[in-house]
């Protein structure tokens, strides 16, 4: 029995003397993740109202709309977005009985942008009124390329209503929509 008690210590003692002392790691590596949340989406403003002033038949009515602003919260690595704008005829007298400017009376011209932040390209669809369009179908008011993350640009447009020969007096109300993607 006592063979047998120093042949299993004996054996014991070999593995013990093989595995060695224990080490400490002196490094460590952890992998962190995080996720940055867009701050908003892309959106534009524009002014409620706008009134460009006043003319008779056969003569051209100008004005400047206010500021239009688009805000590009999206934080994205290609924040590119066009706004684009059209308008309504303008009409007076209500309903199908009123007098009419047919929308291909209706020129705009963006102009330069008048504040802008952010990396990236902003370019004015019409930087000056010998560019300006008929807005009778959508017409590009300002784009953005390049950059990362947010940015936002504004600009004042103005209007060019023409206001045909044999057009009624009163005040004529048209809607010009701005959209952007």
């Amino acid at each position: 029995m006592r063979r047998k008690l120093l042949a299993g210590l004996a054996g014991v003692a070999a593995v013990v003397a093989l595995a060695g002392p224990a080490a400490a790691d002196t490094t460590g590596d952890t992998i962190v993740t995080l996720t940055v949340d867009a701050a908003g989406g892309l959106s534009i403003t524009v002014p409620a109202t706008a009134n460009i002033g006043h003319g008779v038949e056969g003569s051209t009515v100008t004005g400047q709309l206010g500021p239009v602003t688009v805000l590009d919260q999206r934080g994205s690595l290609t924040p590119n977005w066009t706004a684009s704008v059209i308008s309504t005829d303008f009409v007076t007298g209500g309903g199908s009985s009123g007098e009419t400017i047919p929308n291909i009376n209706v020129l705009y011209w963006s102009g330069p942008a008048t504040a802008t932040a952010g990396g990236g390209t902003f370019t004015p669809g019409q930087p000056t009124a010998a560019q300006q369009v008929i807005i009778n179908v959508p017409r590009t008011a300002m784009t953005h390329t390049g950059g990362t993350g947010n940015n936002f640009a504004s600009w004042n447009p103005t209007l060019v209503v023409n206001v045909p020969v044999g057009t009624v007096q009163g005040v004529y109300t048209g809607t010009v929509t701005h959209s952007v993607v």
